[in-house]
C-alpha cells in the first residue's frame, strides 16, 4: 500500500481516535457514574462488561480483513461513536439513565473495537516493518495521550461544570455532548489527512486471499509457534493493571474516612491532564526510540518493570495519605512515564504475534485476548477493593503483575525484532 501523506500527519490523530472512545467508555464512565451516585461494586462489574466488544472483536475482524478498505471502516465507525456520545449526553438527565447510558456505551464500544481493528490494520499496511517500531512509540504515545485527554482534560472540564452549576447531572450531560462534538471533528480530520490510496485487501493479494475465510484466518492464528504460552502471557500481563485502572479514580475521589485521597473531580482532571501528559509523552517516545535502536529483546523486561513498579507509589499514598498534593503528582508522573515507556514493549510484541498473512485479523485476536485479561479481573476489582481496603488492594495489584513478568522471560522472538535497519 502506498501512502500519499507523511505518517506524521495521520498517525497521531488516527490513534487519538482509537484511544479517546476507549478512555471515555472504560475510564471516564467510572468517574461519571461515581459522581452520579453509583456504587464501587456496580461500577466495577458494569463498566468492566463494556470491555466485552474488545474481547470478542476477533469474531468479526476477518470480515473487516476481507471486505472493503480499512479507511472506510474506521471513518464510518468514528462517525457512529460520535453519534453515540451525543446520545449519552442527552440521556443522562433522564430517569433510568444508568442502564440506558450503559446500552449506548455498549454500541459505542462495538464501534470503537471495530475502529481499532481497521486502524491497526491500516497502520500495519501503511508502514514498512522498520518504520513500525519507530512510529510505535509515537502511536502508543498519542493513544495514551487520548486516554489522558479523557481522564485528564475531559474530567477537568466535567469538574469545572460541576462547580459552575452545582449539578453533577447537568455537568456530565454537557460534558458527553462536548465529547461527541470533539469526535466529529477528529473524524473529519482523519477523513482529510489519512492516505486515500489503500487497495482492498482482496485486490491487493488475490492469490493469498483466494481461499481465506473466517475459519482459516482463526486456525492460522492458533498454529503460531508457542501459542499456548503466548496466550497465557497476553491474558495475565495486565492482571494488576486491569484492577488498578478501575479503582484508581474511586481511590482519588473517596474521602479519607473510606481510605481514599479525598480529591474533587477537577483536581483529578488536573493531575492527569498536566504533568501526567508530559511524563507519558516522554516515556512513550523514549520507549519507541529504544526499541528501534537496540531491538525488543534488550528492552522488554526493563520496560515491563518500569511499567509495574510505580504501583508502589499508590501503596505509599494509601498508607500515609500525605496532605500535600505534590506527592500525588510525583506518583502519577512516575506511573505515567513508566506506562508510556513499558507498554510500548508489550504492543511491539503483539505486532510480532500478528506477523504473517491476515495480520489485521491476527492482531485483533491478540488484542482481543488482551481485552479479556482486562475485563475479567476488572469485573471483580470493586469487590476485592471493598474486601481488602485500598491499602491491601494496591499491594495485591502489585503482586498480580508477577505472573506476566515471569512468563515474559520464556517468550521467543527474533533477537533484533523492532530494531530499525534503515532510515524511516
Amino acid at each position: 500500500m502506498k501512502t500519499d501523506n507523511t505518517p506524521w500527519s495521520w498517525i497521531p490523530l488516527l490513534n487519538f481516535a482509537s484511544g479517546l472512545p476507549y478512555a471515555v467508555i472504560i475510564s471516564v464512565s467510572v468517574i461519571m457514574y461515581k459522581n452520579l451516585g453509583i456504587s464501587n461494586e456496580d461500577i466495577g462489574v458494569y463498566t468492566s462488561l463494556l470491555y466485552l466488544p474488545w474481547v470478542i472483536k476477533p469474531l468479526w475482524s476477518p470480515f473487516i480483513e476481507l471486505h472493503g478498505t480499512k479507511r472506510k471502516w474506521f471513518l464510518s465507525m468514528q462517525l457512529l461513536i460520535s453519534i453515540a456520545f451525543l446520545l449519552v449526553g442527552f440521556t443522562i438527565p433522564t430517569n433510568g439513565f444508568f442502564m440506558m447510558t450503559l446500552a449506548i456505551f455498549w454500541v459505542a464500544a462495538f464501534a470503537s473495537a471495530s475502529n481499532d481493528i481497521a486502524s491497526d490494520g491500516f497502520y500495519l499496511l501503511a508502514l514498512r516493518k522498520e518504520q513500525q517500531s519507530f512510529f510505535l512509540g509515537i502511536r502508543s504515545t498519542f493513544y495514551r495521550l487520548s486516554l489522558l485527554a479523557g481522564n485528564g482534560l475531559i474530567v477537568l472540564f466535567a469538574g469545572y461544570l460541576e462547580h459552575k452549576y452545582g449539578d453533577n447531572t447537568k455537568a456530565w450531560s454537557y460534558t458527553m455532548i462536548a465529547v461527541g462534538l470533539l469526535m466529529i471533528f477528529i473524524t473529519l480530520y482523519n477523513f482529510i489527512f489519512t492516505p486515500k490510496t489503500e487497495i482492498n485487501a482482496l485486490e491487493n493479494n488475490k492469490e493469498a486471499h483466494h481461499n481465506q475465510n473466517f475459519g482459516t484466518v482463526f486456525a492460522s492464528f492458533f498454529k503460531k509457534k508457542q501459542i499456548g504460552l503466548v496466550l497465557a502471557f497476553i491474558l495475565v500481563f495486565r492482571l494488576g493493571e486491569s484492577q488498578l485502572l478501575k479503582m484508581l479514580s474511586p481511590f482519588l475521589l473517596d474521602g479519607k474516612e473510606l481510605g481514599g485521597m479525598g480529591l474533587d473531580t477537577e483536581a483529578v482532571g488536573i493531575i492527569y491532564g498536566t504533568f501526567g501528559v508530559g511524563a507519558l509523552t516522554l516515556g512513550g517516545i523514549l520507549g519507541g526510540i529504544a526499541i528501534s535502536k537496540q531491538g525488543l529483546t534488550k528492552w522488554m523486561f526493563p520496560m515491563f518493570l518500569a511499567m509495574h513498579l510505580p504501583i508502589i507509589g499508590f501503596i505509599l499514598l494509601a498508607f500515609f495519605h500525605p496532605t500535600s498534593i505534590y506527592y500525588i503528582y510525583a506518583v502519577v508522573i512516575l506511573e505515567q512515564f513508566g506506562y508510556g515507556f513499558g507498554f510500548t514493549a508489550f504492543m511491539m510484541y503483539l505486532i510480532h504475534v500478528a506477523e504473517g498473512e491476515s495480520k489485521t485479523a491476527h492482531y485483533a485476536l491478540a488484542t482481543g485476548f488482551m481485552a479479556m485479561g482486562m475485563m475479567l479481573p476488572g469485573m471483580v476489582s470493586g469487590y476485592i477493593q471493598q474486601y481488602l481496603g485500598y491499602q491491601n488492594f494496591f499491594i495485591w495489584v502489585l503482586i498480580a503483575t508477577i505472573p506476566g513478568l515471569i512468563l515474559s522471560r520464556f517468550l521467543i522472538f527474533p533477537k533484533d525484532f523492532g530494531k530499525k535497519s534503515e532510515e524511516v
